[in-house]
C-alpha cells in the first residue's frame, strides 16, 4: 500500500511537515516515496485538497 499525491494539490506543505518519515518530495507536484512511507496516513489526514490518495501496489 503507499500513496499517490493527485493533480488537485496546491503544494501547501502541511504533508511535508506532517509525514513522521520525511516521505514527501518537495517537489512539483510533491511525490510520496515509496521506500521511506510507512503508510501511517498522517498526510492524507492533514492534506486540505484530498490532493492524496491511499493505492494499492
Amino acid at each position: 500500500m503507499g500513496y499517490l499525491v493527485l493533480d488537485s494539490c496546491t503544494a501547501c506543505g502541511a504533508c511535508l511537515l506532517t509525514c513522521p518519515e520525511h516521505a514527501i518530495v518537495p517537489s512539483l507536484p510533491l511525490q510520496v516515496r515509496a521506500d521511506r512511507c510507512t503508510s501511517c496516513g498522517e498526510c492524507v489526514e492533514v492534506c486540505p485538497a484530498d490532493a492524496i490518495v491511499e493505492v494499492r501496489a
